[in-house]
C-alpha cells in the first residue's frame, strides 16, 4: 500500500515564498522519497513531547513537517521552512493536528 502526499494550505503558501532552487530540491525530494513510498517512516523521525503524532524530514538545512494517517494511506505536509524558524509554530501544530 503506497502513500500519497497532500499538502496544506499553509504549506503551499510557504513554498510559494521560497527561491526557485530550493522550492526545486524540496519538491525532487518529496518525490524521491515520500510520494508512493511503502514506509513513509523510514526518512523521518517522530517527534516527542507534545508533539506526538507529528513527524519530521529533514532537507539540507531546511525540515518538513507532517502527519501521517495510516488508514488513509496519506502523508499530510503542514509546514515546511527553514530549521531556523520551522520550530516557531510546533506548539500550535500538536494542537490542531493530534
Amino acid at each position: 500500500m503506497s502513500y500519497s502526499v497532500e499538502y496544506t494550505e499553509e504549506a503551499v503558501k510557504q513554498l510559494k515564498k521560497m527561491d526557485r532552487f530550493t522550492r526545486t530540491m524540496i519538491l525532487n525530494w518529496i518525490s524521491g522519497h515520500l510520494d508512493g513510498t511503502e514506509n513513509p517512516f523510514a526518512s523521518g523521525r517522530a517527534l516527542t513531547g507534545d508533539k506526538v503524532g507529528l513527524w519530521r524530514y529533514r532537507i539540507g538545512d531546511y525540515r518538513i513537517i507532517s502527519k501521517i494517517y495510516k488508514g488513509k494511506s496519506v502523508i499530510l505536509l503542514i509546514e515546511i521552512g527553514h530549521r531556523s524558524n520551522i520550530c516557531d509554530r510546533l506548539p500550535y501544530l500538536s494542537q490542531v493536528f493530534r
